[in-house]
């Protein structure tokens, strides 16, 4: 199971920062195991929202160049408050450093401007075919797939998501 953990990115300022929502809905199905009577989204898809957010900006601000990007560490997490069914969880990423392949982003998370989750995340971006060059089809499956859902979840307006 995949769990996409952007619903839409609100704002994006390319090799900077990235906003993004989740909302929170009773149809995720995890939610009737976590928990039972009390649903809030776990700590570990709080987690995952930053990662993904961040993923989001790396792969625009890279232009889509690298079909894995990979957790390689998350430091200084804190879970301050839970997020519930009928709640939108706001997730900023901004960049602290970055080279060619690793990137040191500084993540949070909150819902009504309460803060509920933050960390430092440190992202590693690669093409499988790097080690493998009969991955490449794969690679390129898998960027065409990111660009999809990408077009999905942004829709700049003409100030936004320049590429300057």
């Amino acid at each position: 199971m995949r769990f996409t953990l952007v619903d839409r990115i609100t704002e994006l300022e390319t090799g900077k920062s990235i906003t993004v929502i989740k909302n929170l809905s009773m149809a995720e199905e995890y939610l009737a195991d976590h928990f039972p009577g009390f649903p809030v989204m776990p700590g570990v898809l709080m987690l995952e929202s930053m990662v993904q957010a961040s993923a989001w900006l790396m792969r625009f601000t890279e232009d889509f160049k690298y079909s894995t990007i990979l957790l390689t560490q998350a430091r200084g997490v804190r879970f301050n408050n839970f997020v519930a069914p009928g709640q939108t969880l706001t997730v900023t990423s901004t960049v602290h450093r970055s080279d060619d392949r690793q990137w040191v982003l500084k993540a949070a998370g909150t819902v009504e401007e309460t803060s509920t989750v933050s960390a430092r995340l440190t992202l590693e971006q690669f093409n499988l075919s790097e080690k493998d060059p009969g991955l490449a089809e794969s690679d390129r499956l898998r960027i065409e797939k990111m660009r999809e859902l990408f077009s999905q979840i942004w829709t700049p307006t003409s100030s936004e998501g320049s590429k300057s």
